[in-house]
């Protein structure tokens, strides 16, 4: 069974199933939301970050694949890569790096 699914320059999937996954972790958020599933707030905040990452995978492979076959569609999509790759990184810095000193004394 070799079916390439890691070939991300001469097939989609790859990207198409990391955007199906963000999504889905998108859904997961916002039924935690809800208030039956109060216990489980805590992972809320996981979720949200894992949707973000997922996402931006998928765009990511999917511009690979847009590069050698759609060139105008890579060109449209590098700026929306930039500004998903700045997005994230504003994520983990606020949930995870905001309160953590920054150890400057290396040497």
């Amino acid at each position: 069974m070799d079916d390439k699914l890691f070939d991300i320059k001469n097939d989609r999937r790859l990207s198409v199933y990391l955007y199906r996954m963000g999504f889905g972790m998108w859904l997961v958020y916002i039924l935690l939301g809800a208030s039956f599933l109060h216990p489980y707030v805590i992972y809320r905040t996981h979720c949200a970050i894992m949707c973000a990452i997922l996402m931006v995978f998928g765009l990511s492979a999917s511009m690979y694949y847009d590069y050698y076959h759609h060139h105008q569609e890579f060109e449209q999509k590098k700026k929306w890569l930039i500004l998903s790759y700045m997005v994230l990184a504003g994520l983990i810095y606020f949930f995870i790096l905001k309160d953590k000193p920054l150890p400057l004394d290396l040497f």
